[in-house]
């Protein structure tokens, strides 16, 4: 007997499972955003008349403006789709841009990565959005590594840029994502809110109180944070001491920090694969502050970036399971969400922490 013969893909799926580079291309200016700044901290300072620790502010408010955007945006996404959430983070984006870039003075920046940070929220939400309408994975692994790469890529380019362009110019590199947008237009076209794609039903109640009493949940978040909190505090304060160190240039010093960076995310993939438990996660964390702060040559330092890199990446591979565990699967998204809520006040809390104690 012939099998049935298996319907030939549309044209719609077809762009999807193509389109995992481009929406990968999309995210990573956002987390390029994260890092961009962290070498020209210094200069910025002595131009805008603040202290080093005060412009420091510049990478914490972008965590803080990730952490307060995603969840507005995801909300936006419900009502009006990928299409809608991309237009909103472009226009804020944009709007972040032009006062970081036109604007005088300290506050102008400030309210300007704000701005731009909320916007980049909106552009990893609709990647992942469009991403999840691949079945296969494929297309969400790949947003999930132009994000670790955009994130990784912006210590050096963040200093590339300010070498050439000045300062600013580092602090508006989620600007690149305007660039992809015109490419994911046909991957946009036709996507449908998540709730319109089955007509009649409704989305499950959060359970905000349930994901809060587990203790799984709370373990795993609260080491998530202390993870992010490491690693974004050394992505800030360890290429600061190299420069220290060394006399490197800022671009110079960009590259050696954000291949250590990259060497450990991809290493990461070990630790995933190993199931590593949290002792080792939290143990990496501790030695990797161990080497930044006490290294005696940039080496040491810039592999303790690589270790908190490592352990970071390998966290939220395992981590993010975990912190469902235990919970009814109709929990399951509010946890995780919560859980890169976590994240994200990492993101913002180590590098104000880093200036605090390093600056």
């Amino acid at each position: 007997m012939t099998a049935p013969a298996q319907p030939l893909p549309s044209t719609a799926d077809r762009r999807r499972r193509g389109g995992g580079p481009v929406l990968a291309a999309l995210a990573a200016p956002a987390a390029a955003g994260v890092s961009g700044p962290a070498l020209v901290v210094p200069e910025a300072a002595a131009s805008l008349g603040v202290s080093t620790g005060t412009a420091a502010w510049l990478l914490t408010v972008f965590g803080v403006g990730m952490a307060v955007g995603t969840p507005l945006l995801t909300a936006a996404g419900r009502r009006s789709g990928p299409s809608g959430t991309l237009r909103a983070a472009a226009a804020l984006v944009a709007a972040g841009a032009a006062l970081v870039l036109l604007l005088p003075g300290f506050a102008a920046a400030l309210a300007g990565r704000a701005l731009l940070a909320a916007g980049a929220a909106g552009f990893n939400v609709a990647a992942f959005q469009l991403a999840g309408r691949d079945r296969s994975g494929r297309s969400a692994g790949l947003v999930a590594i132009g994000s670790a790469v955009g994130g990784t890529a912006g210590l050096f380019g963040g200093a590339a840029i300010a070498a050439t362009a000045g300062w600013r110019g580092a602090l508006v590199l989620p600007l690149l994502s305007l660039v992809v947008l015109a490419a994911a237009r046909d991957l946009v076209a036709g996507a449908r809110p998540p709730g319109a794609e089955t007509p009649g039903t409704a989305a499950p109640a959060g359970g905000l109180s349930t994901v809060l009493r587990s203790r799984a949940f709370l373990s795993a978040a609260a080491l998530m944070l202390l993870l992010s909190t490491v690693n974004f505090g050394l992505m800030y304060a360890g290429p600061q001491r190299v420069v220290g160190m060394t006399g490197w240039s800022p671009v110079r010093t960009g590259a050696f920090a954000a291949l250590a960076a990259l060497a450990g995310a991809l290493a990461s993939w070990g630790l995933v694969r190993a199931r590593a438990r949290w002792w080792v996660l939290a143990g990496g964390g501790a030695l990797a502050v161990a080497l930044a702060a006490s290294g005696p040559w940039a080496w040491v330092v810039l592999a303790g970036s690589g270790v908190a890199s490592l352990v970071t990446a390998g966290g939220q591979g395992l981590l993010t399971g975990a912190s469902t565990a235990g919970l009814p699967e109709e929990r399951h998204d509010t946890a995780v969400g919560l859980f890169n809520f976590a994240f994200l006040v990492g993101v913002a809390a180590g590098p104000a922490l880093a200036a605090a104690l390093f600056s």
